[in-house]
């Protein structure tokens, strides 16, 4: 009989309609879903492995035009943000795929060429191929639960040997996209629009350099929102409409490019200063996940990997943390760190340490962009520099506004939220116009949305709004109750 497990192979974001499946069942109330449909293509791993051989090839060009015009400094730098992620994505891929204890010296000797994601695709394309030339037993069952319309279904999924190793690539290419991204990408596009401005002259191969990074960083940072849905609500079916992924790509866009663009103008302007705000900001992120686990008083999980001393588990934790505190250093990485627990991931959405982190980084940027227009050098002469400043602080509040209206209408798990955007900010609207009032008999309009919402509810089942119902006998107390909650949740989720 076959193990039902909810591994991380099973958490991809599937488009499997129970309607277009082949057969199913009913059964104790439980949908049984065979599914013998088409593989889906590895769309993921086909992109990643493209992302990481444009990244390399195009900055191995610019090294060899920064070789010819004797700019070492660039070279070296250029060189090291280029080896660095390259490395760190073979030994994540070995790792992932347990190659250590397999005999497979070919695969092994194109991880020692850098070439390990590209063996790694054509494998998957191999097993896409593949799939469905001959019937094969399942290995194991997916339940998860279908959200359709507000109403939860129990599922349960056959996944077959093709899919299951297909599901093994497309997360090990994620990880490695999102190592890429922070590791190598954001630290590329950095230091090449410091050279472009440094210079003061246009070069084309590295403006096609700072484009690729730039795509690189973004499906980066799609990556870790997608990848901490899939964990926070792992007994869900997850599935995000276009409109998710639109919103998704401008929020991420627009945050992180008025984040470098930031600190690439506040260092032409304070070059030394800005190794102490990047070096702040790197130890700042690295030890809160610690001081946690110090708080806590917790032990490390023995998870990770079981042959693990707890020395290597120590040393591939702080690794982790590292890239934890590079992802946030530029972007929101949308998931807490917890080091006591298997997965490493907490599951509870902290909506106050957004908060806090969103208002911090925009008072930050906003203290840099200044400083950069009182000590500005003389290249920004024929630049509005006011103008500059302001678009970059708009565009921030965009990447804000953006990521509200993700969470508000294109989450895909918003029904299962106890209250949403509207609410909270209606709740803090009120209380500081009764605080100002003070003690006036104005009452507050209701709120009118019921789709999404910001406080999840804890091991609830999912209910439907009745708008038979919507009518309270007492309109005012309701609406204070209501209010109440609203704020005790905040404070208990800060």
């Amino acid at each position: 009989m076959c193990e039902v497990t909810m591994e991380e192979q099973e958490r991809d974001i599937s488009d499997i309609d129970p309607q277009e499946c082949s057969s199913s069942a009913v059964e104790n109330g439980v949908m049984l879903v065979v599914s013998h449909s088409r593989v889906q293509p590895p769309f993921s791993v086909l992109l990643a492995t493209v992302l990481y051989c444009a990244e390399f090839v195009t900055a191995a060009v610019v090294c060899s035009r920064y070789h010819k015009s004797d700019d070492v400094i660039w070279m070296g730098f250029t060189i090291t943000f280029m080896l660095l992620p390259a490395v760190l994505i073979q030994l994540a891929l070995t790792f992932i795929h347990r190659d250590l204890g397999r005999d497979r010296p070919l695969v092994l000797f194109l991880h020692l060429l850098l070439l390990g994601p590209v063996i790694r695709c054509f494998e998957a394309l191999v097993v896409y191929f593949k799939a469905g030339k001959k019937e094969e037993p399942y290995v194991t069952i997916s339940r998860k639960i279908s959200l359709k319309k507000g109403q939860g279904t129990p599922m349960e999924w056959e996944i077959g040997q093709s899919e299951r190793t297909l599901a093994t690539h497309r997360n090990a290419f994620k990880r490695t996209a999102v190592i890429q991204a922070f590791l190598g990408s954001t630290p590329q596009l950095t230091l090449q629009l410091y050279a472009s401005i440094q210079e003061k002259y246009f070069l084309p191969a590295r403006w096609t350099l700072m484009i690729i990074t730039l795509i690189s960083i973004i499906y980066g940072a799609l990556v870790c929102s997608v990848l901490a849905i899939q964990i926070r609500y792992d007994d869900y079916k997850v599935r995000l409409r276009p409109a998710a992924y639109l919103c998704m790509i401008v929020w991420r866009g627009l945050e992180i490019a008025t984040r470098i663009t930031a600190l690439v103008l506040f260092s032409t302007a304070l070059t030394h200063w800005v190794i102490l705000v990047g070096l702040a900001n790197l130890l700042f992120f690295f030890f809160l996940p610690w001081a946690e686990f110090w708080a806590k008083k917790g032990s490390l999980t023995n998870e990770v990997e079981k042959n693990f001393s707890k020395l290597g588990t120590t040393v591939v934790l702080s690794m982790f943390t590292l890239l934890y505190a590079c992802i946030n250093i530029f972007c929101w990485s949308a998931v807490q760190l917890d080091l006591t627990h298997r997965e490493l991931i907490e599951r509870k959405q902290r909506w106050g340490r957004l908060a806090m982190y969103y208002c911090g980084r925009f008072v930050e940027n906003f203290v840099l962009i200044t400083l950069w227009y009182f000590f500005k050098s003389d290249f920004y002469e024929y630049v509005c520099a006011p103008l500059l400043a302001v678009q970059l602080l708009i565009c921030y509040s965009l990447s804000v506004l953006f990521m509200l209206l993700f969470y508000q209408f294109c989450h895909p798990c918003r029904r299962l939220f106890k209250y949403n955007v509207h609410d909270c900010l209606h709740c803090i609207c009120c209380l500081k116009g009764r605080g100002g009032a003070r003690g006036g008999r104005r009452k507050p309009a209701p709120s009118y949305s019921n789709a999404a919402t910001m406080v999840l509810v804890p091991e609830e089942p999912l209910e439907l709004l009745d708008p038979q119902n919507s009518e309270p006998p007492d309109l005012t107390s309701q609406l204070g109750e209501r209010e109440t909650a609203i704020v005790e949740d905040m404070m208990e989720a800060a």
